[in-house]
């Protein structure tokens, strides 16, 4: 695994994570949002523990359904894209949801590459935040305890993240959305090439 600042789910994101996480309470305990949280971190820690063998775009490929269950990439990405995503054609969001996702997944892929006993731990619990929720987890390494908590929201009858907050605090989507405002000021195909610009560089790692 990569020191966690250049992992930063940014994600990482995105992003955006003991052989087993240590839980706290049986699975049957945990509640519905948290258990995504969960769910995910299995299998990341799964991906991380077959890193090397994977490959970079193995664990692409292994990672992408599990990034897909989890969060809710299309409210996501229009936060990220601004007040103009309301005028970009459907077919440019459609892109754009598609170039958000995989800029995540690449995130996921790139920086958590393997494993060193490194340990999850998600509270069985969730805050109720108006109509989200917010689940709390911890990265727990031989030298440091970083908190990720998790915005979630109900799509579909399941619980899914649209926000991630780095040490706690560091909102990714707002992180991203400020990254990205001038060129989203230049249109969805503007937007569009830059993160998929940027996710060609992270998959060349």
């Amino acid at each position: 695994m990569k020191p966690i600042w250049t992992k930063s789910i940014t994600v990482a994101l995105a992003l955006l994570f003991a052989p087993v996480p240590t839980l706290h309470a049986g699975a049957a305990d945990f509640d519905p949002a948290a258990q995504t949280v969960q769910s995910f971190y299995d299998a990341l820690l799964d991906s991380m523990k077959h890193g090397k063998e994977l490959g970079l775009q193995g664990r692409y490929n292994k990672l992408k359904p599990a990034v897909e269950q989890a969060y809710d990439l299309q409210t996501m990405t229009r936060f990220v894209a601004g007040p103009g995503w309301a005028n970009f054609a459907p077919a440019d969001q459609q892109a754009l949801v598609a170039a958000f996702e995989r800029m995540t997944i690449a995130n996921y892929a790139s920086n958590f590459d393997s494993f060193g006993g490194e340990k999850f731990t998600v509270d069985p619990t969730a805050q109720t935040r108006g109509s989200d929720k917010v689940v709390h987890s911890k990265l727990v390494t031989d030298s440091q305890t970083i908190p990720f908590n998790y915005r979630m929201r109900q799509t579909g009858g399941s619980w899914k993240i649209v926000d991630v907050y780095l040490n706690g605090t560091i909102s990714q989507l707002a992180t991203r959305r400020s990254d990205f405002a001038s060129t989203a000021s230049s249109g969805a195909p503007a937007l569009i090439k830059k993160i998929n610009d940027l996710t060609d560089e992270q998959m060349k790692k």
